[in-house]
């Protein structure tokens, strides 16, 4: 005689009229004394069993709002949706590149609880082929949210991706800084160009590209104040960015600096061009106050400013001794060359992450490892200052 199923194990019946096995389990009364029964079905009796199994776990799980169905890409897709609210246009233009390239082409059909931390570490190990650490770094970040996302809303009962660490990838492209006489070469042969005053000012001062392009003539001073004690030198407030905010990346990024003379200059070019090109655009033209701008007065591209860069690296490397290859080249390198030609004149490493707006000098050190003077002289220098450089005792 068949064993009696125990109170509260359910049923199974064939239903004919769906022509499916129905597994049942009663889960006994919720608060109004309405009794609680959970359903799945199935085209076999072990099929309807096992979705049974399932819906019974995610209730005992808390998850019962959970659809069956809930993919990684349905994580994704929402997180793209709604998690991104309020970031800068451009981020959320990248993380949905990074999602669509790489994360849902490769997980997407998973469903999102039968996710494991085998399947995002084989993932990760697998795009290690093709990607550097930090693109890794990234695609995993944008997973990891989409996931974190999902179980904050009763989707998933955990975040495997939390579990994984990533991988080495495969080496980025190095950062590089132009040598002294390179930089000089791009200085003369950027005279012609329309950015040249752009391009001076990025290279002479260290500004970021997304700072430079929202830079105003408001925070411009090309006189400064000689009576002032101490003395008020010409110099350029960085207040601004290009971020959605208009707010610089990091506090101490907000600073305000001196300009160096060729600096001055080119800025006193840039106005006078710039008023020709008022007049040229005529009713076109927008004024925004804005230092670097198009023809018609609006705010720089980041990829025009690029193209411009290579055009006048290729000028430049068609000087007698200048080697530049154009477009291994991006407009941030103007960046790492201000670190690199001031740390080969001695200037110490606090000084430079002052004048570049980092917020320790340990974000200089991280960042511009290779810019930076390895060899540190002040003890040496001082010691010859201090003893000499006599000769030392007969052998």
């Amino acid at each position: 005689m068949p064993k009696r199923r125990s109170r509260g194990d359910g049923g199974l019946h064939w239903d004919d009229k769906r022509q499916r096995w129905i597994a049942t389990a009663s889960l006994g009364f919720d608060p109004s004394g309405k009794r609680i029964v959970k359903r799945a079905s199935g085209k076999t009796k072990t099929e309807a069993k096992t979705k049974l199994k399932e819906v019974l776990r995610d209730y005992e799980d808390g998850l019962a709002i959970a659809p069956t169905g809930y993919t990684v890409k349905d994580a994704v897709t929402d997180w793209l949706a709604y998690g991104l609210a309020g970031r800068d246009t451009g981020t959320i233009e990248t993380n949905t590149i990074l999602c669509n390239t790489h994360v849902i082409p490769a997980l997407g059909a998973r469903k999102l609880r039968d996710l494991s931390a085998d399947d995002v570490d084989k993932w990760l190990v697998d795009k290690a082929k093709v990607l550097s650490t930090r693109s890794l770094e990234a695609i995993r970040s944008c997973l990891n949210r989409a996931v974190k996302r999902a179980m904050a809303r009763d989707k998933v009962k955990r975040n495997v991706v939390e579990l994984c660490a990533v991988p080495t990838g495969q080496p980025g492209r190095p950062s590089k800084s132009l040598t002294l006489a390179q930089a000089d070469a791009v200085l003369v042969a950027a005279e012609d160009s329309p950015l040249y005053a752009y391009f001076v000012v990025s290279l002479l001062t260290g500004g970021r590209t997304e700072e430079m392009r929202p830079l105003r003539w408001d925070h411009v001073d090309l006189v400064g104040d000689p009576n002032a004690i101490p003395e008020l030198p010409p110099h350029v407030a960085v207040w601004r960015s290009v971020r959605s905010s208009g707010d610089t990346k990091t506090k101490k990024s907000r600073r305000t600096l001196a300009l160096p003379g060729r600096a001055v200059d080119a800025l006193k070019i840039q106005w006078e061009r710039q008023g020709w090109q008022r007049v040229a655009a005529g009713d076109q033209w927008q004024d925004n106050g804005l230092v670097f701008t198009s023809a018609v007065g609006t705010e720089l591209d980041a990829a025009n400013v690029r193209r411009e860069f290579r055009k006048i690296l290729a000028r430049a490397a068609q000087m007698p001794g200048v080697e530049l290859v154009p477009h291994e080249w991006t407009t941030r390198e103007t960046r790492t060359s201000f670190v690199s030609i001031l740390s080969d004149r001695g200037i110490p490493l606090e000084e430079i992450s002052r004048l570049v707006g980092h917020s320790s000098t340990a974000v200089t050190e991280e960042v511009y490892r290779k810019q930076i003077r390895p060899v540190i002289q002040t003890g040496a220098v001082a010691m010859d200052g201090i003893f000499g450089t006599g000769p030392g005792p007969k052998r």
